[in-house]
């Protein structure tokens, strides 16, 4: 026993110094042509002289289904000369009997493609259970002896996957959370890799995502581990997906129940210095269903147009002191947190003594803290022709609902500009397009102003007398002179 020992720290060692001068190979072997139906099939992958570092997906085969992966490792010492041995095995169980066609495939291997023809297989009846090594010791060969097949366990786990929301009830148009994650126990000790997130992912927001909401998608390219607690316990949760939806419409949003497949390893019952101590198994994780409630936003004018969030107000000019028909900029920016792309141009009303133009629009969105924040700023051009003061919040206004005070809200601006000069209201009314005309119709009154006309009602009705006095004369002289 202890020469064996010796003779195989020795190996290990002369192995390290000297593996890398030896040229890499690939191999990939197929299983038998014939199996039992309670037997099992394995695509190996061995490669000589390097590590397995990375690795894409085997192929599926029609009529099989996975089973799991294993890994082996070998080092050999022929004449002085050490070389060494990695294999990755991928075992399918089949599920009926029959001819099937494993067509030819491709595995990146490292980062390089190998391929393989494939073949066809024929499953018959199971046979009497037979003691079979599938899991490859490099050993055997090296010491002409046989090791029985080692035994693999599944470790109890202490982790789960869940959906979660920020909100239970909320208006349209106002944002909820949503977040997938998996949690697992500070003291878990079964191991567990992710399995294509992004592939699993895809699927799952086919049929999660509603159809009359608009998503802000947070954008996970990173699973990062996050210290939580709860139910007196401290969790490690990998969150996996987070959005924010803004309901269009009143109803019930329902967050569907979730499947999540993970890799679980089962570990060696009796771990070895060398071989595979962990085989490669899954495990499907589900979550449970949410239901966010959509109540309508109360009666307003504009309730199906206004956008909903806790806003404020940024403005920004350029001046304060203007000459009349000088050009100046105004950037009304509305701040806070809600759905900042759906945030319209304020309502502004023109009168001859101002004029705007159609603003220039920028906006930022920042998504965290599962929240929805930013900003969108409107930049106007604007000229003012007559002298004075000039309260903007007369001319600019933008109409919100505030979900938490259920309530609409205004914002206004506060700047108030000074306008030197002389008056250009004549010359704008004479410049002004047909459209700005009929901008006059919201801010003039409808009502008859009798001051205004009373001096040519009296024109007018005087005149009508003395026509009226004179057809009366004429008419007399004429039966006068009859």
């Amino acid at each position: 026993m202890i020469k064996t020992s010796i003779t195989l720290i020795f190996v290990y060692f002369f192995g390290i110094i000297f593996i890398p001068t030896m040229a890499q190979e690939v191999v990939i072997e197929l299983g038998p042509d014939e199996i039992a139906l309670n037997a099992t099939f394995s695509i190996k992958v061995t490669i000589s002289n390097d590590k397995i570092k990375s690795y894409n997906e085997f192929p599926d085969i029609l009529g099989f289904q996975k089973q799991g992966i294993s890994q082996s490792s070998s080092m050999n010492v022929i004449n002085g000369q050490v070389s060494s041995t990695n294999s990755i095995i991928q075992y399918y169980k089949p599920l009926r009997k029959g001819g099937v066609t494993l067509s030819g495939f491709s595995i990146k291997i490292n980062g390089a493609d190998y391929s393989s023809p494939g073949k066809k297989i024929n499953v018959v009846d199971a046979r009497a259970a037979q003691r079979q090594s599938n899991v490859f010791d490099p050993f055997d060969d090296l010491f002409g002896k046989s090791r029985e097949e080692p035994e693999f366990i599944e470790i109890e786990d202490d982790a789960f996957f869940a959906s979660s929301v920020d909100k239970e009830e909320v208006f349209v148009g106002e944002g909820f959370n949503v977040s997938l994650a998996f949690y697992m126990s500070e003291t878990n000790q079964a191991p567990f890799q992710f399995y294509e997130p992004g592939k699993q992912l895809d699927g799952i927001l086919k049929k999660m995502k509603p159809s009359n909401a608009w998503e802000e998608n947070f954008n996970i390219t990173n699973i990062q581990p996050e210290r939580v607690s709860f139910n007196g316990k401290t969790w490690i949760k990998y969150k996996v997906y987070e959005a924010t939806f803004f309901p269009f419409s009143e109803g019930e949003i329902t967050i569907p129940p979730i499947s999540w497949e993970m890799i679980k390893y089962r570990v060696a019952k009796n771990p070895t210095f060398f071989g595979s101590n962990r085989l490669e198994d899954f495990k499907t994780f589900y979550s449970s269903a949410k239901k966010v409630k959509v109540n309508p936003l109360p009666p307003h004018p504009l309730r199906n147009e206004v956008s909903v969030g806790i806003f404020q107000l940024r403005e920004n000019i350029s001046q304060f002191e203007a000459q009349t028909g000088e050009g100046f900029t105004y950037n009304f920016g509305i701040n806070g947190e809600g759905n900042i792309n759906s945030i319209s141009a304020p309502k502004t009303r023109q009168i001859h003594k101002l004029n705007t133009y159609d603003p220039n629009v920028r906006q930022q969105v920042n998504r965290g803290m599962k929240k929805i924040t930013g900003i969108k700023e409107f930049t106007y051009y604007l000229t003012i022709n007559e002298p004075g003061q000039v309260n903007l919040a007369d001319h600019f206004e933008w109409i919100y609902f505030n979900p938490v005070q259920s309530k609409y809200d205004t914002l206004r601006p506060k700047a108030i500009i000074n306008v030197t000069g002389e008056s250009k209201v004549n010359q704008a009314i004479s410049n002004q397009r047909l459209g700005g005309i009929y901008d006059l119709i919201e801010v003039e009154s409808n009502k008859l102003s009798y001051e205004r006309y009373k001096y040519y009602f009296s024109i007018f009705i005087n005149l009508l007398l003395a026509g009226s006095v004179i057809l009366l004369a004429v008419l007399i002289m004429r039966k006068g002179n009859g």
